[in-house]
């Protein structure tokens, strides 16, 4: 594969990959939680517990990668989530969906990871911004276009056909990375020796740990608006129907698409790299709970759509932070512990806001929480060294 086709080839992964951890969120409100007879608590819980599986094999599976190639080991991740994917659109009730969302998790485990690694590789610190914004933007294209191609399967057919043509891609694609995806370049591009940590202290040391915690509420909020966006649109605009709510769906992660790659930009011009995490899920954070005081349903909009905006931009920044001190072994196994300790909210954020649904009767208290979560997370985030300690 010649080497200006590997970052969109990438994009189209992750582009898949995202569209079948969240689909099921576009499923729920539009026939699977009343033919299953779910409540929101399980149907959070159902979609959380993705996360314990994916949590469980992080490390691992991206050391893997690290020793046995990118070639043959996201290969292997994408034939196995595919298939489960597919498995999907059998479920017969909440039980089984349950474990089937959890063996999603856990045949997904360190492909985000490792094609942040794999990028390690490809390009030079300085460039990492930018570059992790051009392959995240699938996150908010996939949500925006996934959600409208989602909600017109379900109108043409139903939410299981849904559920078994999304997964199928995965699987054709598998093979794809097996005969072209190239595991490094010619002349990889390694940081200096010095800069590489032992892995034992790389998966312990105070500042990968903190780092886990800023990711963790970057997740919290990019999966609480993935995963009930749409019932809040649902509930917002009760009169739209599938498609037009798809529509709607779609309109904070487009915004957030742009601001992801411009506000990347700005980080590598400017060299800044704390502000540039912490501005935007400060922004983010306020503007959930302002969304809940907002009776009018396009002013409520606006105030999720500044929500997405700050969560689209922050991520990819982030990830300039740890891979500009980690490095070899070390950064395999530290990008795989701050990304699996970070998307314990992946779980959390689903399964607490459900709870927290049916406790008080209404989405209030769960997305105060967020916005809590996420500006917590962006104080962290201040207080990190600027500068990367040469060990």
């Amino acid at each position: 594969m010649p080497r200006k086709l590997i970052l969109p080839y990438l994009c189209v992964l992750y582009f898949v990959n995202y569209l079948d951890r969240v689909n099921i969120g576009f499923a729920g409100p539009n026939g699977m939680s009343e033919e299953l007879r779910l409540s929101a608590t399980v149907f959070g819980f159902a979609s959380g517990v993705f996360f314990i599986g994916y949590l469980l094999l992080e490390v691992p599976s991206n050391l893997a990668l690290h020793r046995f190639g990118a070639r043959r080991w996201i290969a292997r991740i994408m034939v196995t989530w595919g298939i489960v994917a597919t498995a999907m659109a059998f479920v017969p009730n909440g039980t089984v969906l349950v474990v089937l969302r959890f063996l999603l998790g856990v045949a997904e485990a360190g492909f985000f990871p490792g094609i942040i690694l794999y990028l390690t590789y490809w390009y030079p610190q300085k460039d990492r911004a930018r570059i992790v914004a051009l392959f995240m933007v699938a996150v908010p294209i996939s949500t925006a276009v996934g959600s409208t191609f989602s909600a017109l399967l379900i109108e043409w057919f139903d939410w299981r056909t849904m559920f078994l043509i999304e997964g199928v891609p995965a699987i054709a694609l598998a093979f794809v990375t097996w005969f072209w995806l190239p595991d490094k370049p010619a002349e990889a591009v390694e940081q200096p020796a010095e800069e590489h940590w032992p892995l034992r202290k790389a998966l312990t040391h105070p500042r990968v740990l903190a780092l886990s915690f800023v990711y963790f509420g970057i997740v919290y909020g990019l999966y609480t608006l993935g995963f009930f966006l749409p019932t809040i649109i649902k509930g917002l605009a009760p009169e739209a129907g599938v498609v037009e709510r798809g529509l709607i769906n779609a309109i904070p992660y487009v915004l957030g698409a742009v601001a992801m790659v411009l506000w990347a930009r700005h980080g590598d011009r400017t060299g800044e790299r704390k502000w540039h995490v912490a501005a935007p899920m400060l922004l983010g954070g306020a503007a959930i709970p302002v969304a809940l005081y907002l009776e009018h349903p396009v002013a409520a909009m606006v105030a999720v759509s500044v929500c997405a905006i700050g969560v689209c931009a922050a991520l990819p920044t982030f990830w300039a932070l740890p891979t500009s001190f980690l490095g070899g072994t070390a950064a395999a196994g530290g990008i795989a512990l701050i990304n699996s300790l970070g998307n314990v909210s992946g779980f959390a954020a689903p399964y607490v806001t459900g709870w927290l649904h049916d406790l008080t009767g209404t989405q209030r208290t769960g997305l105060w929480v967020v916005g809590v979560t996420m500006v917590s997370a962006a104080v962290v985030a201040l207080v990190q060294r600027a500068g990367a300690a040469k060990v």
